[in-house]
């Protein structure tokens, strides 16, 4: 390892930034050395832009994916190398705004009855029961199950945010006997080392194979069991705001995006068509 990657890295751990970030602002900068075959700290501002104009332009990466990368690169020339003051602009991200892909109850129940392996099953049935990120349920330790107040504990979700959210009485005896079969020692989902957490991408996989083992086209990913929690809870008539705190959302706007998936909501709307040709409209 060099030693300019060494100082990024002690950079960014100084900055407390999460895992996930240090891992993508290191790639940033290794692939702008790869893309020029040079030392980082012997690449100029102009070649900089031009880098992030190939990636945007040339290799059409999506508009976060470059802007990952802007900042990845803007914190090392910053916090590594000292540059007084660096200005990387994006244009500006023209984004459509797409409402959330949710499964229907019994599609979410094949799903989780698809896996024959214990801890699969458990794993998804967590993701769904308590709405969590796959970044958050690979996480979780066997601590992070408080069956006595029935919730389980997140730490450090995103946005650096400790909370709780619900804790299933059927997602508790599922883990249960998960445990007795696997005994995994600290992580509630270890990897092949146990330990360590699984990673992210054994968590889609493991999505995927239920979903095609369930015979379901619909969902992206494994985030599709976390839109299907927060619209099937808005169904049960759970209060938007404890939907929020139990998603770790900032906003109440984020959460009520759901509202306009959720069938409950929408049955309670009537279509004019229906008051036009029932003669109930006051329309003259």
């Amino acid at each position: 390892m060099t030693p300019l990657r060494q100082e990024m890295i002690r950079q960014l751990q100084l900055q407390r930034l999460a895992t996930n970030t240090q891992l993508a602002y290191v790639r940033a900068v290794k692939g702008l050395a790869e893309h020029f075959d040079r030392p980082p700290d012997l690449i100029n501002l102009k070649e900089i832009l031009a880098y992030l104009h190939h990636l945007l332009i040339e290799r059409e990466l999506s508009w976060s994916t470059c802007n990952v990368a802007a900042c990845g690169i803007a914190f090392f020339y910053s916090k590594v190398l000292g540059w007084e003051s660096i200005r990387i602009d994006l244009p500006p991200r023209t984004r459509p705004k797409t409402l959330p892909e949710v499964l229907s109850r019994q599609e979410v129940k094949r799903l989780l009855d698809a896996p024959r392996n214990p801890k699969h099953k458990a794993l998804l049935m967590t993701a769904y029961g308590g709405g969590l990120r796959a970044s958050e349920v690979v996480r979780l330790k066997l601590t992070d199950i408080e069956s006595d107040r029935m919730t389980i504990r997140v730490e450090q979700g995103k946005g650096r945010k400790d909370r709780h959210t619900v804790l299933s009485t059927h997602l508790l005896r599922e883990l249960r006997a998960y445990w007795r079969i696997e005994r995994p020692p600290v992580w509630l989902f270890p990897g092949p080392d146990l330990d360590r957490p699984l990673t992210r991408c054994s968590v889609h996989n493991i999505f995927h194979a239920a979903k095609a083992s369930a015979g379901i086209t619909r969902g992206k990913g494994i985030h599709t069991l976390r839109h299907c929690f927060a619209t099937h809870m808005l169904e049960d008539g759970v209060d938007s705001t404890v939907i929020q705190a139990m998603l770790g959302h900032a906003y109440i706007s984020t959460t009520a995006r759901y509202l306009h998936v959720s069938r409950r909501h929408l049955a309670t709307a009537t279509s004019p068509l229906d008051t036009l040709m029932t003669g109930s409209s006051n329309i003259q």
